[in-house]
């Protein structure tokens, strides 16, 4: 069982009000199976160096955990490893903050072994920071790489000493996964396929669009990190016959820096994308300020709008969810800077599909291309992805070729360029 407060201060998460951040906190524990007890928004007038809280909160909270019989108390905000350790004497049980908690759910959600990789450096980063001299000799702060464990080994060097080996093991591990990616990346390139990338919230709804546009079965739940590591798959669109559609893994405030650190290799793959999606749900009441997490994020690793020339759709998800007079507000809202569209139900997917096309279609220019008549899998890739404008310029030649007009983007052209 676990006791829940969200430490708030003024000038703090403005775009959100402190109950919104609360219920996220809620569901982010629930995202692995605790029961939550008791949740409430504690308002600090001044934060205790040593303690986190004054006095008078920790002996309510005390008396809480020790009434509730709570093993767990998260705190949904930045504790510090000395304020960890004197909340846990205080309050007689486990205390975690938010980074512990979104490291706890990442830990339990990775499926693959890249994924696992991550996950296990980002855990041990963390855990290094929390190994104080403070700790009594006969406990450690946590087992294991999780968060909830019991105690553990005590030597404090020898912990440290193993964690920096472990981390750095990790560290060349990840480095070939990045290596292999990249060799998968220019393989793709070298493919006569854009990319599209799927972004967004945490549970804004980009697992269920991905199904509803390929047709697949990636896990899709009203739950905060239902999926975690990017899936790919081939789509059709009206203008390409073949477009690599890549769902990645959602976003949240207050990312731990850690974990933007550890997957950075799986957020490159939003990096090579021709075209990214950024999935807003419009249904909830802090959408704009999820849009400005994802937006921070994508700042971070380069890819806000003004950094790159990659551009980007912006879909207004779950508007099945919302009233006649909602739905009017957001129709209005949408204009032409974004697409309201309902993943559940399919609700406004052609007219998503309509702008991929478009968009990937975008500052294309004309080439003259000159191709042996034998060639029909370059001219029918050339109709497919192109607008031919002319299919015959003049006559074909003695050697048996023949030129023709198509607007291609550059990206296309240098697809086209690499196509045997």
């Amino acid at each position: 069982m676990v006791i829940l407060p969200h430490i708030t201060a003024k000038s703090v998460h403005a775009l959100r009000s402190p109950e919104a951040k609360l219920a996220e906190a809620v569901g982010l524990t629930r995202a692995i199976a605790l029961e939550v007890v008791h949740a409430e928004v504690i308002k600090l007038r001044s934060v205790q160096v040593s303690r986190l809280l004054g006095s008078g909160q920790i002996e309510r909270l005390a008396g809480l955990v020790a009434a509730l019989e709570a093993e767990v108390v998260i705190i949904d905000g930045p504790v510090t490893p000395v304020q960890q350790r004197n909340l846990e004497k205080l309050l007689k049980a486990k205390v975690i903050d938010r980074t512990g908690l979104i490291l706890e759910i990442f830990g339990e959600r990775a499926s693959t072994a890249e994924g696992t990789l991550q996950v296990e450096l980002a855990h041990l980063q963390y855990q290094a920071s929390r190994l104080v001299r403070s700790w009594t000799h006969l406990e450690r702060q946590r087992g294991g790489f999780g968060f909830l464990g019991g105690p553990g080994e005590s030597q404090i060097e020898a912990d440290r000493r193993l964690i920096r080996d472990r981390i750095a093991r990790l560290r060349k591990e990840l480095e070939e996964v990045r290596r292999t990616r990249g060799l998968h990346r220019k393989q793709r390139q070298k493919a006569p396929w854009p990319v599209v990338a799927l972004v967004g919230y945490t549970n804004a709804g980009k697992s269920t669009l991905f199904n509803r546009l390929t047709g697949a079965e990636v896990r899709a739940e009203d739950l905060l990190f239902a999926t975690l590591d990017p899936t790919m798959r081939a789509i059709r669109l009206p203008g390409h016959d073949k477009v690599v559609l890549s769902d990645t893994v959602g976003f949240v405030s207050d990312l731990p820096t850690q974990l933007v650190a550890a997957f950075r290799a799986t957020l490159e793959e939003v990096l090579e994308a021709d075209l990214i999606i950024h999935v807003r749900d419009i249904s909830h009441p802090d959408s704009d300020a999820q849009a400005q997490d994802v937006i921070d994020v994508l700042t971070s690793l380069g890819l806000a709008p003004g950094q790159r020339e990659t551009p980007m759709i912006t879909v207004f998800n779950k508007i099945d969810a919302l009233d006649a007079e909602q739905r009017a507000v957001v129709l209005g809202q949408a204009g032409d800077d974004a697409i309201p569209v309902s993943a559940l139900t399919g609700e406004g997917l052609e007219r998503l599909q309509a702008a991929m096309d478009l968009t990937l279609r975008a500052g294309a220019r004309v080439h003259r291309i000159t191709l042996p008549m034998s060639d029909g899998r370059r001219l029918a890739w050339l109709h497919s992805h192109g607008e031919v404008l002319g299919e015959v310029v003049g006559q074909a030649s003695d050697d048996g070729s023949f030129s023709i007009d198509v607007r291609l983007s550059d990206k296309d052209k240098a697809r086209f360029d690499a196509m045997n």
